[in-house]
């Protein structure tokens, strides 16, 4: 008997989900988290893990892992010290950006730190031109001299990028060369290897950010591995990156950039693989934590990829889920702002003190507070009796803030509810509505800790017909590592017109890329069988700052290849902003393949339908504050461990479980399908 286990470390809980292949029995764990050394935590859960299904490290054939090292390293500026080196002339470049301030009226708008202060900043003799012919030859003797003096700085890291350094590797390759002589112990991130695109203030940020956060990385993994070495594990194991998929530690430490987004990621791939067990297609995801909310669309059961985001305000090049946040979790903190009104969020509570009802300290009323006052949360206890409340805590709170607004305290828990509902239906409008997809025509999948106890309102709020909530949502992020396959991302920019000219061009562009992908399944020891690559192209008219990615079909490219692109290039532009420019030259610009090795991955069995009698399952009444009767209601309370396929539950009601709650609405009906996912909607 084999089990896989994947492990998703957050900085509150490390969530831990373990299937046997054998029998396809799914356990999901929660332990503390260790921000002082999250390896602790992470090999803590692991094991306490196994112990719940009697096993140890030796009998597991996978081990995947999500974590929020880089991302925390980011936002806490906890990286090391790191120096660049640049062409002549654009020492500054960190600083000039794109001369946009962070919010265009706001004229007391600050940028965020910069990872490398002015004086670790070197420029060296050394230029390329627009087409990747040498115009002045790297200065060695000058790049030496400046290594030398960065040696005397204590520096643990060092970034490298060139003016169109990813159209002509030559002069960033050879200054790694001489790095290595001259500064043999420092971290390098050269922009070739981290972000081999066009756009230089994003090329140069991406790789200023991996430079940043590797010496942590290595650290980390370096821990990592030795702790789980210590408890037995005998397989290699794997690292989520932002795309979704997973790879090996060592390309994680090297390439640390591309993990800053590891922890939602994972939580996306899980609802692609359940909605394509269940037979939903469109989907719009909807994860809520304590902090946030994070949202992402799936069309057709793909989510669709980005090459570029702002990741706490540093503008990152490197292919990641198309997930959109918004600061509306749990922990968001309800106040009234100076024009009196009633706002939630962005600030949060946090883990520490946390909401006022952990009894903690904290005194400004939460989400959380608001949905124990209403006890759509359970008033006495949470995560299956793991954790008490205090609800009469929770109503003091909002009793203090009812009392700024004029409202009763049953008003204002139910407003904040509202609030918060809509600002979470903004974050669905911008990755929908804005985007040219109605969201009636998706179904809402809610997981997180508290996404299923917000879906239902949301859903109602977007005119949308079903919610899905599936077994373990609050630990879907950890059910997502055993679902994804290894995969890597390559990359290169060709700005070209889209015709015959660019032929040999883009055939040599994707030989190119396809030759790193093989370097890559070879160094991941990734059999042929299992190796799977897809073709894109980011596209754009002439003259548009910002590209769409198109499908490249597969085999030769030929004449009938373009086509195909110019095809999918308008119809992506219509969807996109509804029209399209006819006779306007349409260009490449960037050429992308993905590359994936398949992995046996976490199969889930359909079970038995048993009725739709649901009584067995339910475990108390419990009187719910619903703003639909305007008062408190009678409500059933079921365990979700105990429904079975088939059971049909009738609104309103409350469905528990250790990670979760789920609400059902009066209106609602929910209905337990053959793979146990609640679906919710609204009673014909």
């Amino acid at each position: 008997m084999a089990w896989r286990i994947g492990v998703d470390s957050g900085g509150t809980f490390t969530d831990v989900c373990l299937f046997d292949e054998d029998s396809g029995k799914v356990e999901i764990w929660k332990v503390s988290s260790t921000p002082d050394d999250p390896s602790r935590g992470i090999t803590t859960g692991v094991v306490e893990g196994l112990d719940q299904v009697g096993k140890t490290a030796k009998d597991l054939s996978f081990l995947g892992h999500g974590t929020t090292v880089a991302t925390n390293a980011l936002i806490e500026l906890r990286g090391v010290k790191t120096g660049l080196i640049v062409s002549d002339g654009f020492r500054d470049l960190l600083e000039i950006g794109r001369q946009k301030r962070p919010n265009l009226y706001d004229m007391n708008a600050e940028k965020p730190e910069q990872l490398v202060s002015r004086d670790l900043r070197r420029e060296v003799p050394e230029r390329m031109k627009y087409d990747g012919t040498v115009d002045v030859p790297l200065d060695e003797a000058a790049l030496r001299a400046e290594l030398r003096e960065l040696a005397g700085q204590d520096i643990k890291s060092l970034a490298v990028c060139f003016l169109y350094g990813f159209l002509n590797t030559e002069h960033e390759e050879l200054a790694k060369r001489v790095i290595a002589e001259e500064l043999p112990d420092v971290f390098v991130s050269t922009s070739h290897d981290v972000a081999p695109e066009f756009r230089e203030f994003e090329r140069l940020s991406t790789t200023v950010v991996n430079a940043y956060l590797g010496p942590v990385m290595q650290r980390y993994i370096r821990r990592l591995k030795e702790n789980l070495a210590e408890i037995g594990l005998e397989i290699a194991p794997q690292l989520t990156q932002s795309n979704g998929g997973v790879i090996g530690f060592d390309t994680a430490a090297n390439l640390p950039v591309r993990t800053v987004l590891s922890g939602p990621s994972t939580g996306v791939v899980a609802a692609q693989a359940i909605g394509k067990m269940s037979g939903f297609d469109n989907i719009i995801t909807f994860d809520v934590g304590g902090t946030s909310s994070d949202v992402a669309l799936l069309q057709n059961g793909v989510c669709q990829l980005t090459g570029e985001a702002d990741v706490h305000g540093y503008p990152i090049k490197a292919p990641m889920l198309d997930i959109h946040t918004v600061g509306a979790g749990g922990g968001s903190i309800a106040h009234v702002d100076t024009g009196g009104l009633l706002k939630v969020g962005p600030r949060s509570a946090g883990a520490h003190p946390g909401p006022v009802c952990y009894g903690l300290g904290s005194t400004e009323p939460t989400v959380t507070d608001a949905n124990i006052v209403l006890q759509t949360l359970n008033p006495v206890e949470i995560l299956g009796g793991r954790m008490k409340v205090r609800r009469d805590l929770a109503v003091e709170s909002v009793q203090r803030l009812a009392d700024k607004l004029g409202l009763s305290v049953m008003e204002t828990a139910q407003g904040i509810i509202s609030v918060v509902t809509a600002n979470m239906a903004k974050a669905i409008r911008v990755i929908s509505v804005q985007r040219g997809h109605d969201p009636r025509d998706y179904a809402l999948m809610a997981f997180g800790g508290a996404g299923p106890l917000h879906a239902a309102r949301l859903a109602r709020e977007l005119d949308m017909g079903k919610v899905i909530v599936p077994l373990t949502p609050g630990t879907l992020c950890a059910l997502g590592l055993l679902l994804t396959d290894l995969r890597a991302d390559f990359a290169i920019s060709r700005l070209l017109p889209l015709d015959d000219s660019a032929l040999a061009s883009i055939d040599a562009g994707f030989a190119d890329l396809t030759g790193q992908a093989g370097a890559w399944f070879d160094a991941e020891e990734i059999s042929g069988d299992r190796r799977v690559m897809t073709r894109t192209a980011d596209m754009r008219y002439m003259g548009q700052n910002y590209e769409l990615s198109v499908a490249v079909p597969a085999g030769p490219i030929t004449s009938e290849t373009f086509k195909a692109l110019e095809e999918g290039f308008e119809a992506a532009h219509r969807q996109r902003f509804g029209f399209v420019a006819e006779g306007e030259q349409i260009q490449l610009v960037t050429l992308r393949l993905e590359a994936a090795g398949v992995v046996k991955k976490a199969e889930f069995k359909p079970q038995p339908v048993e009725g739709p009698d649901a009584s067995a399952a339910q475990i108390d009444t419990r009187d719910v504050y619903m703003a639909e009767a305007g008062d408190f209601v009678a409500c059933a309370v079921y365990a979700r461990d105990r429904l079975r396929p088939g059971n049909i539950i009738q609104g309103p009601a409350i469905v528990e479980q250790m990670d979760t709650t789920t609400v059902i609405l009066p209106d609602m009906s929910g209905t337990v399908d053959t793979y146990l996912n609640l679906i919710l909607e609204v009673k014909a």
